[in-house]
């Protein structure tokens, strides 16, 4: 991790005349980014661990409560331009306050749902927040501490996901089972509510540096190594969530494993996803092109996989640790390579665009995994998978970043 940090903000050049740079690091507001990441991706993704219960409950069938996470996912997409623009006069840590508010509000609407419409709701005021959240937070980092610890802070923050990445799925199953999927909810409202605490205390003021608008944004996207960089976004991340969201099922259906296995397996999920992030960080240093093709390609033989021998337990489980073994690094690759490393002086605006695509992607997938689940059973979405990361891992490999970072 820290090795990615230094891969990405190596490109961003040392201006000690810039009035925002700190002489001092702020750690205490480091790790209030790192509870932030932790919780947004926690609740982004607590559906998936909770599906068959939830869905049970709400009356629903498991496709339609799949599609909450699209909810979240298009509410992020649209969210990421527009919250940056309409906040970007606001100093950033009142952004940042405001999107953890709005995490709390989504745990909470979550929590007492009692029909469908009301969880979308919920689900589309955490994809705000995902969106605003995500769009401000790599240059947010860059703020709070001077260049030379820059790897440090970045280390810190990007543990948060890779804790919830670890924890999230296993304990969501298993809180699930045991108290019920509504109590999943509460807890993380709980940890929101601590971010705020954090947040409130120890963010200083961050007055903003990047003015960006429609016409930056649009100008940005049509640079060709951008456009190239989208593209494999929507590919990995629309392959990747049209599968994850209904791996639950899956395990129920094809290998048959019980609800005291499941969340085991979610573990061992959740801990590839941990030491593929640290992967992710060596391969950065030493090979752009390699953490940004590699990662997609093991999915996609992760995923056909599971379409060959998916019936065996122990095929199913390891298969499972590989795929987020890789997709632990995929966001260490894509980050790298076009938030800071294609336009290192436009920080926020390439954020803002990933944070965008990558919410479109999962959408997209979620939406089509659905209709592949219902139209023709689980074993299709991991067919799309199977596709969609391949092709990313050749658009990479034939047109991506030069091999050397």
């Amino acid at each position: 991790m820290t090795e990615s940090a230094t891969g990405f903000l190596e490109a961003v050049p040392h201006d000690p005349k810039k009035p925002h740079e700190r002489s001092r690091p702020a750690w205490g507001a480091v790790i209030s980014l790192a509870l932030g990441t932790f919780g947004l991706v926690t609740a982004e993704f607590l559906p998936a661990s909770v599906l068959t219960p939830l869905a049970h409950d709400l009356g629903i069938t498991e496709g339609a409560a799949g599609q909450t996470m699209t909810a979240t996912a298009i509410a992020g997409a649209i969210s990421a331009p527009t919250m940056a623009i309409i906040t970007k006069r606001l100093d950033r840590r009142i952004v940042l306050w405001a999107m953890t508010l709005l995490q709390i509000l989504s745990n909470v609407l979550a929590e007492v749902a009692w029909s469908l419409p009301v969880f979308l709701a919920a689900r589309v005021v955490l994809g705000i927040a995902l969106g605003g959240f995500w769009s401000i937070s790599a240059s947010v980092a860059m703020r709070l501490v001077p260049n030379h610890l820059l790897p440090r802070a970045m280390s810190i923050i990007l543990t948060g996901v890779s804790v919830a990445i670890v924890c999230a799925p296993p304990m969501g199953a298993y809180v699930g089972d045991i108290w019920g999927w509504r109590a999943a909810f509460t807890i993380a409202a709980v940890v929101n509510a601590v971010t705020l605490l954090v947040q409130f205390v120890t963010i200083p003021m961050l007055p903003p540096v990047e003015i960006a608008g429609f016409r930056s944004l649009l100008d940005l996207a049509n640079k060709p190594m951008i456009k190239m960089a989208l593209l494999v976004v929507l590919l990995v991340a629309s392959g990747h969530f049209a599968s994850f969201t209904y791996i639950r099922a899956f395990l129920e259906r094809i290998p048959a494993l019980d609800s005291k296995t499941i969340p085991l397996v979610l573990l061992a999920s959740g801990i590839g996803g941990f030491f593929g992030n640290l992967t992710g960080a060596f391969l950065a240093k030493h090979s752009l092109k390699a953490v940004a093709a590699l990662p997609p390609l093991l999915i996609a033989i992760a995923a056909t996989s599971l379409l060959m021998v998916g019936a065996s337990a122990s095929a199913s489980v390891v298969a499972i640790a590989v795929w987020s073994f890789a997709f632990g690094a995929v966001p260490v690759g894509l980050q790298t390579w076009m938030v800071l490393r294609a336009v290192p002086g436009q920080a926020e605006s390439a954020g803002v665009l990933m944070a965008a695509t990558f919410q479109v992607a999962i959408a997209a997938g979620a939406i089509f995994g659905g209709l592949l689940v219902k139209y023709a059973g689980v074993h299709s979405v991991f067919a799309y998978s199977a596709v969609a990361t391949f092709l990313a891992a050749l658009t990479v490999f034939l047109l991506g970043p030069k091999r050397a970072t």
